[in-house]
């Protein structure tokens, strides 16, 4: 799903960064997606030329795993003898995993990256999912992306030892370095889902301004359902915002113009914000949970604590109260991101993936 206002996240800024290194490197790419907020769907974003099919509640009540794009379906099955190979960003829903089924079915070598989307599930309709389109298209795939240890185990617990899995981390391009200026600013920037929450942001917020800290907190991103008591837990407070959403091009940018980056969210497997503060040189506070807490903790690019209200405010009171710490963390981070997580790195593993897989 690709949106003005970022709703489907990480996956989506992974497609689009991908794409565009490829495109460098001289690889035809198009890029075909559900949408749904545009007047008129754009035709080319970030270099990428873009097919863009709207998005229809197929299953209401179920979010994102009932939509559907029955025109990208449409459109792919005319157009697929004019590619050498797809790369779906795979879940379980209703645009993406018919596409990687008509892709098995037509013989079209394809990847898939799941994103830490499909894993073991105790939802009600998983098993028959699972059973039918899920472990097949898995098992048939060229190549599977995984982003973690924990997501290869997890992959292996849907659909067995047999698949073909790669290690592929989220890639983040060489963004312009912030300059800090002013009070400093401590920002959240994710959907405003109950998992990523926002509202232990604010609570500790008011637990740092309370105790005098000068600093402002500042939420973006779109609602996802937690939008109403963002509003109710601000209560007025000036020194707190809620932005709303931003286009995702710009979120980097507005990433650089803050002092400290937070994402208080659990059980998150490797999230492009985080990547995207580090590569603009922000020291970043992460929960235990995080699948790139082992990594910041290693590099020394942030604070990772355990989910708690009181941890999250503490770490965040250490990088206020000593900035030369948090310039140093920052700078860690920026360079770990053009090492580890650099666009040519991706590229590299990506052209070998497909070299392999198409000849």
């Amino acid at each position: 799903m690709i949106s003005p206002d970022g709703a489907y996240g990480g996956p989506a800024r992974v497609a689009l960064n991908q794409s565009a290194e490829l495109i460098r490197r001289g690889i035809t790419v198009t890029l075909a997606a559900a949408t749904r907020g545009y007047a008129a769907a754009p035709t080319v974003m970030d270099g990428v030329p873009v097919r863009l099919f709207t998005a229809r509640t197929v299953l209401p009540g179920t979010g994102f795993a009932g939509l559907g794009a029955p025109g990208l379906g449409r459109w792919f099955r005319r157009h697929r003898t004019d590619f050498d190979l797809v790369h779906v960003h795979l879940g379980r829903d209703l645009v993406v995993l018919p596409l990687a089924v008509a892709a098995r079915r037509y013989g079209i070598p394809y990847a898939l990256q799941t994103h830490g989307m499909v894993v073991p599930s105790g939802h009600l309709l998983a098993p028959a999912v699972d059973g039918v389109w899920v472990r097949k298209v898995l098992r048939s795939a060229g190549a599977v992306f995984y982003l973690t240890p924990r997501e290869r185990e997890q992959l292996i617990g849907v659909a067995g030892e047999s698949l073909r899995l790669m290690q592929l981390g989220n890639g983040v391009p060489a963004y312009p370095a912030g300059a800090e200026a002013g009070t400093p600013e401590v920002l959240f920037a994710a959907r405003l889902h109950r998992r990523k929450r926002p509202i232990a942001f604010i609570e500790m917020a008011r637990i740092l301004l309370d105790s005098g800290a000068d600093a402002r907190f500042t939420l973006i991103g779109p609602d996802d359902g937690e939008g109403g008591a963002v509003r109710v837990a601000i209560a007025g407070d000036d020194r707190i915002a809620w932005e709303g959403a931003l286009t995702p091009a710009s979120v980097p940018r507005r990433i650089a113009a803050a002092a400290v980056y937070v994402l208080p969210s659990v059980r998150e497997p490797y999230p492009m914000s985080v990547l995207e503060a580090m590569s603009v040189g922000l020291p970043v506070v992460v929960s235990n949970d995080c699948g790139l807490a082992p990594m910041i903790t290693r590099t020394g690019s942030g604070i990772v604590v355990d989910s708690s209200v009181p941890a999250l405010a503490d770490a965040v009171a250490s990088l206020l109260a000593d900035r030369s710490l948090a310039r140093d963390m920052g700078r860690r981070g920026r360079a770990t991101a053009q090492r580890e997580f650099g666009m040519d790195v991706v590229g590299d593993r990506l052209v070998a993936a497909y070299t392999s897989m198409a000849g």
